[in-house]
């Protein structure tokens, strides 16, 4: 029974105390450690890399605090499944019993109206969710589901936990107890596991599979390595990697390095990243980091993403070296991100200011008879002369959102708006 679990099952922690890393959630100062100390659990979303703890932690929490655990997997879950588990948790409780855990493994592959379904079971309390996820939820998990869960980023676990995780197998796995190991080295070990425990446990398993059960196994780097035969390429479009490897295109593009923008382009091809998605990030990079220093920036990179979707890679492949090269070579200016973050923030903090009344809309005779539009002045006819003529609301006429940089195209606009002595400012 137990040569038919994998290594990595059958060392998952039954306890919290035996759970390896992510200190600054489950040590004792952790805000879940608190959460099981008060017995109450907020829905939350787990967000790291593959092989941290992610579906241990939720099981983990369900057990300590004695809460019904129901798991789901968004690969093959649909509404119905969500809406099938749901009810049977609702006819679980019972009285004031405290809300079952139903856990969602990789949550962001759910659909829009997968995750619209568990709203209302979330923010009446029915069910306490626990969503695991190898993506950003900012992005992934729709706002409504966001805005009622906790967000928690759990860390790669560092050398020394890995470390002791093989060591853990080696000494209490019935199964690996049965055979005489020694771990000489640990450094391949470590390395093609690349920060996941259950990808090191499974090579673990695999080099003592094939060794004989006979004679001692002495664990070296050379022999991961002869058993391994080689250390693959990883790109996970769904971990760690993922994010590495767009992270690093993204800041050299943004650091006008078209070597290493290419470089990472190359490496999210030959990883089988979807041309879509990279088609996207070039897109928010003409925008975000390039704007009106050079405005062309954003209609290559949408002329870009038209080319990939009418032909596709292989041949794909050119238009995105053009358009990544063109981005990393353009001078940058986020002048207008920088500008909308601003205004955004004005209207959080202010709210619905009054609108100026020349700018208001005077469909009906009364509002006109009210001032609606009183005193506009067309400026295609007449530029407003009257230093007090202004747009934005009186509260905040003098405000600046848009502060134009000197750079690219956009030292046209710069010296459109700034007087010299604001220049030199």
């Amino acid at each position: 029974m137990l040569m038919n679990k994998p290594l990595a099952e059958r060392m998952r922690p039954k306890l919290l105390v035996d759970y390896v890393g992510q200190s600054h959630l489950v040590d004792r100062d952790g805000v879940l450690r608190r959460s099981i100390e008060q017995n109450t659990l907020p829905s939350m979303i787990l967000w790291g890399p593959p092989g941290v703890g992610k579906t241990t932690l939720a099981f983990l929490l369900a057990n300590e605090l004695k809460r019904p655990f129901y798991s789901l997997s968004a690969i093959n879950s649909g509404v119905k499944d969500v809406r099938e588990t749901i009810r049977k948790a609702e006819q679980q409780r019972f009285f004031d019993s405290p809300s079952p855990i139903l856990f969602i493994d990789e949550i962001h592959r759910f659909s829009k109206s997968q995750q619209d379904s568990l709203l209302s079971a979330v923010e009446k309390g029915i069910i306490i969710l626990i969503g695991a996820t190898t993506e950003n939820p900012s992005f992934e998990v729709i706002s409504a589901l966001l805005s009622r869960c906790q967000v928690y980023v759990l860390e790669s676990l560092s050398a020394q936990q890995l470390k002791s995780i093989v060591d853990h197998a080696v000494s209490h796995d019935e199964v690996l107890k049965t055979y005489d190991i020694e771990i000489k080295e640990y450094e391949s070990l470590l390395q093609y596991s690349g920060g996941d425990a259950r990808r090191l446990l499974n090579v673990l398993e695999l080099i003592v599979n094939q060794s004989s059960p006979d004679q001692k196994i002495c664990i070296d780097n050379e022999l991961t390595k002869k058993v391994i035969l080689s250390d693959p390429l990883r790109y996970d479009k769904t971990g760690e990697e993922h994010y590495d490897t767009v992270s690093a295109f993204i800041k050299s593009v943004r650091g006008s390095d078209p070597d290493a923008a290419i470089y990472y382009l190359a490496r999210m091809i030959q990883g089988g990243e979807d041309p879509i998605f990279i088609c996207r990030r070039l897109v928010i990079l003409a925008a975000e980091d390039i704007g009106l220093a050079n405005p062309n920036a954003l209609l290559i990179a949408n002329a870009c993403f038209d080319a990939i979707k009418k032909i596709g890679l292989p041949a794909g492949r050119i238009p995105m070296a053009q358009a990544t090269i063109y981005l990393a070579t353009s001078p940058k200016s986020n002048s207008a991100y920088l500008a909308i973050d601003r205004a955004l923030a004005e209207v959080r903090t202010s709210g619905n200011l009054s609108i100026p009344m020349h700018l208001r809309n005077a469909p009906t005779g009364l509002m006109k008879e009210l001032g609606y539009g009183s005193g506009y002045v067309y400026t295609h006819d007449t530029p407003p002369t009257d230093p007090d003529y202004h747009y934005l609301p009186k509260k905040i006429k003098n405000q600046h959102f848009y502060i134009s940089k000197n750079i690219g195209a956009e030292k046209r606009i710069f010296n459109q708006r700034f007087s010299p002595e604001e220049k030199e400012e």
